[in-house]
């Protein structure tokens, strides 16, 4: 890791490596699927981690088998950074996988389970880089606090509050406000024009997703002039969704990442061009920077052969650009899918948070990824999924960014990987992330 300021000494960094990976076997062997979670059994093996550094916690619970753990190094009157995370996970079937999903085996220096990756891997690393300074002595000009919350695969959606971050800004604001945080979402590595570059997600996309439903009149299949069949006319609106092609572009996120990666900012109508000579798999990543975008994913009609049915329903899932509404973006769907008798129906709208780019949190982070190896880079993206960084946003103000560097193991693989079967993480990507937050909690809390 080359001279970098308050690098861990070897000794130290080994014994750090080792800490991570066990207690990441002790998580991954603990199945908190949810639902319905069960996130209890994980916050009380940190709890009794921490405890061991001397450190206390609390625990904040809407349902006892639900726990929310929070712990605190107090400083002074400077601005507080929390390690994010959660230890909720998707299902995992065990036909599907090699090895068992809840074994946490050490095998060729890759620990498996469900949750390795998203994100038990970097609930380890938080809770280590944690208690590791605070064994130090480590005294931060503002609080270092570590969250590890339940409820983010599932919790509030549909209007419910749920059981984790989204219910303790609401309950608990005071144990959770902060006005830094490191949460998942980023970290990815690609090579480009031989460059490495880390994404760091500043910003998500909103979740909008919507429903057009079409009306008929049913009958009996075996005579279709009788009736009014709305799965056929729906079928105009299905293409039109397909085809559409929304407007585009650069949003501050997309501007960063082609800066870092181009090295300038191409006119808009040249950026995927300019992408995919650089990097066949670059396109893909610059393209939902530059619009929304809208997906069928699910259509309904009859549920019997032999009945025509009188409805028919499309759903849409739907992103929007940070800081965008449903409202705004109406007028260009219902363009879209042309005149015609149908209705539009928004189910949500959740998360479209960005975070600026000219803090000292980002100044940290890209010190520390220029020192990961030769000419490495930070670059800013916008997840186009949703994480719990949206609720400190919206709630404090927070500048959350997702950052977990991933050196070691492929990022197309790790993709894959991600709620998928036999998910593992390198240990050497485990010691980065502690080696990571350590940094970035010595570079901007330090005295």
């Amino acid at each position: 890791m080359g001279n970098r300021i308050n690098a861990v000494p070897q000794e130290v960094s080994r014994g750090l490596r080792e800490e991570s990976t066990q207690l990441l076997q002790g998580l991954l062997r603990l199945d908190t699927v949810n639902p319905p979670g069960n996130e209890t059994r994980a916050a009380e093996l940190l709890r009794e981690y921490l405890a061991d550094s001397g450190i206390e916690c609390e625990l904040f619970a809407r349902a006892p088998e639900r726990a929310n753990l929070v712990a605190r190094i107090e400083g002074g009157g400077g601005p507080s950074l929390a390690f994010l995370c959660h230890t909720d996970t998707v299902l995992a079937d065990p036909a599907e996988w090699d090895r068992d999903p809840w074994s946490g085996d050490l095998v060729d220096g890759e620990v498996w389970g469900r949750g390795a990756l998203d994100m038990k891997g970097q609930v380890a690393a938080s809770a280590v880089a944690f208690a590791s300074l605070h064994r130090e002595g480590f005294i931060p000009s503002g609080d270092l606090i570590l969250f590890v919350v339940a409820d983010e695969e599932v919790g509030g959606v549909g209007g419910d509050d749920g059981y984790g971050l989204r219910w303790l800004v609401e309950t608990h604001p005071a144990a959770v406000r902060c006005d830094y945080a490191i949460n998942e979402g980023g970290g990815e590595r690609l090579v480009l024009g031989g460059t490495p570059v880390y994404m760091c997600a500043t910003a998500e996309k909103m979740s909008a997703p919507f429903r057009v439903r079409v009306r008929g009149r049913s009958g009996h299949a075996s005579m279709p002039g009788i009736a009014d069949n709305a799965l056929v006319k729906a079928a105009r609106y299905l293409e039109a969704l397909g085809a559409y092609e929304p407007s585009r572009e650069l949003i501050p996120e997309a501007k960063g990442f082609l800066e870092a990666v181009l090295g300038e900012v191409p006119p808009l109508d040249e950026a995927l061009t300019r992408a995919r000579e650089l990097h066949p798999l670059l396109p893909a990543l610059v393209e939902p920077l530059l619009s929304l975008t809208l997906s069928p994913t699910m259509i309904d009609a009859s549920h019997q052969r032999n009945v025509i049915p009188a409805l028919c329903e499309i759903t849409v899932d739907c992103r929007l650009l940070p800081e965008t509404t449903p409202a705004d973006v109406e007028p260009c769907i219902r363009a879209a899918l042309g005149n015609g008798s149908y209705e539009l129906e928004f189910l949500e709208a959740v998360g479209g948070t960005r975070s600026s780019l000219d803090t000292p949190l980002w100044g940290a982070l890209e010190r520390f990824t220029s020192e990961i190896e030769p000419g490495a880079r930070l670059a800013p993206i916008a997840c186009p999924g949703f994480t719990d960084s949206h609720y400190l946003r919206e709630a404090f103000g927070t500048t959350a960014y997702g950052f977990f560097p991933h050196k070691t193991m492929d990022t197309e693989l790790a993709t894959k990987l991600v709620h998928s079967a036999n998910e593992r993480i390198p240990v050497d990507d485990l010691e980065l992330g502690v080696d990571m937050l350590r940094f970035t909690a010595q570079s901007l809390l330090g005295s």
